[in-house]
């Protein structure tokens, strides 16, 4: 972890251009495929951020060896600046005294922030059985993204160009993407603001190196309260359908990471 200095603001780019799923031409209804693959799913609650990445690390090694199938974890981060693998000097402009660690990591992408109230999901899937094309994984996150909003009747939209999940003009920023493939199987994931401050986007860091940008969650957008479990069913639900996957769960209802070194064990 290591703390950034502050830097002067870059100068502020042209509005963002938007697109929204609901304009987008209908493609024809998809026959649903009588190949369902079998997949493990975890609710880890709250976890430090390099926790979960050694935990990605090793179920990723187990899935490569095909010691499991596709796993997903489903989780909230403390205050936590990640710094992709694109991430720029000036992105960086924490004020002295924030209490929040800042990770370097191995996405794709630049910065973003994770905190309470942000439900993450990291789908470690062997794309050898979704298609082996990273575009078509990150539009297949959008999707999903798209109808966990949906099954609040918030209707996400899409950016020409950018990778993520916004609402409509103005364009704000709801979902984050970024991931990270070895041997075409996936690790890290996206992140979608439930119930959060978002300050912390644009005074803490220029996220996504976008300088225009705003960002929102779905309580504000539903101008109430909400909790990450209340989303969680509507994203797994999600998960599911757009990668055609049937559930199995796997202990992690503990605090944090559960006790036991399965893990550790599985990609042995």
């Amino acid at each position: 972890m290591r703390r950034a200095a502050a830097h002067p603001q870059p100068q502020v780019r042209a509005p963002i251009s938007l697109v929204s799923s609901a304009a987008r031409p209908r493609s024809r209804v998809r026959v649903p495929s009588i190949s369902v693959n079998g997949a493990y799913v975890m609710d880890l609650g709250k976890v430090e951020y390099e926790a979960a990445c050694e935990l990605q690390r090793s179920l990723a090694a187990a899935v490569s060896l095909g010691a499991i199938p596709d796993t997903v974890l489903f989780l909230e981060h403390p205050p936590t600046i990640t710094l992709g693998r694109r991430t720029e000097e000036g992105e960086v402009h924490v004020p002295d005294g924030a209490d929040v660690a800042i990770v370097e990591t191995n996405r794709g992408g630049r910065s973003t922030y994770h905190g309470p109230g942000q439900l993450v999901c990291y789908p470690i899937l062997d794309l050898k059985r979704h298609g082996k094309d990273v575009k078509k994984f990150c539009r297949d996150l959008e999707e999903a993204i798209v109808q966990t909003l949906a099954a609040f009747g918030l209707v996400g939209a899409r950016v020409d160009g950018l990778t993520g999940v916004w609402m409509k003009p103005p364009p704000r920023k709801i979902a984050s993407i970024g991931v990270h493939l070895s041997r075409w199987v996936s690790t890290h994931g996206y992140a979608l603001n439930v119930d959060l401050d978002p300050a912390p986007f644009t005074h803490w860091i220029t996220a996504c190196g976008l300088y225009d940008a705003s960002f929102t969650s779905m309580a504000h957008e539903l101008g109430r309260t909400l909790t990450v479990d209340e989303v969680r069913p509507a994203a797994r639900a999600a998960i599911a359908e757009v990668f055609e996957l049937e559930f199995d769960e796997l202990p992690g209802n503990e605090p944090g990471l559960w006790p036991q070194p399965l893990h550790a064990q599985l990609s042995v």
